[in-house]
């Protein structure tokens, strides 16, 4: 059963890919610029752009073009950029990982934070959870460029403790690597946690109402139990979809957080491709973003299969 609702999903996901695929296939060839003019500049002639367009297919109709694309792509070539000729999927595989340490680190603490803060609110009620939904409240209404300009300021303009740009490979130096991405990561917890909190608090409001709590609690079952135990398990459900739909934002939407802290990921590739007319290289990074959007979807499917008995005796 397990293994036919795997197959299924992971069907769903390729019929998604080939979706997002040809979607972004259609804009970029609707977006009014062509390979030739990006890739010669503005000094070729039409006739030169209209030569160098004809000679990779650029007129040949589109699902021609798209399945030659979708036939490149399997055999694991992404294509050239038409800025500087070199090889899309190197570029992609240097940056992938400076987004991934970004988005997951991003993502733990600001989960950390937000299920700690929200279990206080949902437990104690009174005055710690008007307190803790006001300031969740001020924090989602809060760009995150404030919150990183702000720790800039604090940590490695004053205080000097930490880099305020750019990034170091963790293969070059362990230390440094782990420094550069302290605050970035700390801007997306901060600006993160509030969404999680939220969300913790209302699922764990609604679990402790249960029931099967009360009756733990009227045969003596230990609080901390009731709470971390039967009534956070009971939550964890529509937690976990929140963490996992702020992975997807992060990893897909860290463009902000990227150019801020001078951080060579995908964002900033995606920025950059765009505003160059890149548009191999947008076709990709779109492939990619939307691979990733895939498998956490999947991932999370199984997880909570795993965890409700219900959905795993559908």
């Amino acid at each position: 059963l397990m293994l036919i609702f795997i197959l299924k999903r992971v069907a769903w996901g390729i019929v998604t890919l080939l979706i997002a695929s040809w979607i972004a296939f259609m804009l970029v060839h609707l977006s009014g610029s062509t390979p030739g003019g990006v890739a010669l500049g503005q000094s070729a002639t039409p006739e030169q752009v209209t030569a160098y367009n004809e000679s990779i297919g650029w007129y040949d109709p589109w699902i021609q073009q798209y399945l030659a694309w979708v036939a490149q792509v399997l055999q694991g070539n992404l294509g050239t950029s038409l800025i500087d000729g070199r090889p899309i999927g190197p570029d992609i595989a240097k940056r992938l990982p400076v987004t991934a340490a970004l988005a997951v680190f991003g993502t733990l603490v600001a989960a950390l934070i937000g299920i700690v803060v929200g279990v206080i609110a949902a437990v104690r009620r009174g005055a710690a959870d008007k307190a803790i939904t006001a300031a969740s409240g001020i924090l989602l209404s809060v760009p995150a460029f404030w919150v990183g300009v702000l720790l800039v300021y604090v940590f490695a303009v004053q205080l000097r403790l930490l880099p305020a740009t750019g990034f170091v490979p963790f293969a070059n130096d362990p230390a440094a690597w782990a420094r550069s991405l302290v605050l970035p990561v700390l801007t997306i917890a901060i600006t993160s946690a509030a969404g999680i909190a939220r969300q913790t608090r209302a699922s764990m409001s609604e679990s402790l109402a249960q029931e099967h709590i009360r009756t733990l609690r009227a045969v003596g079952t230990p609080t901390n139990r009731i709470i971390y135990v039967h009534a956070l398990r009971g939550a964890s459900l529509p937690i976990l979809a929140s963490v996992a739909v702020m992975f997807i934002v992060l990893f897909s939407g860290s463009v902000v957080i990227e150019v801020l802290f001078a951080l060579p990921g995908i964002g900033q590739a995606m920025q950059s491709a765009v505003g160059s007319a890149d548009l191999p290289f947008v076709q990709a990074l779109v492939l990619v973003a939307t691979l990733v959007v895939v498998i956490v979807n999947v991932a999370l499917e199984l997880l909570n299969r795993t965890l409700d008995p219900k959905l795993r005796a559908s």
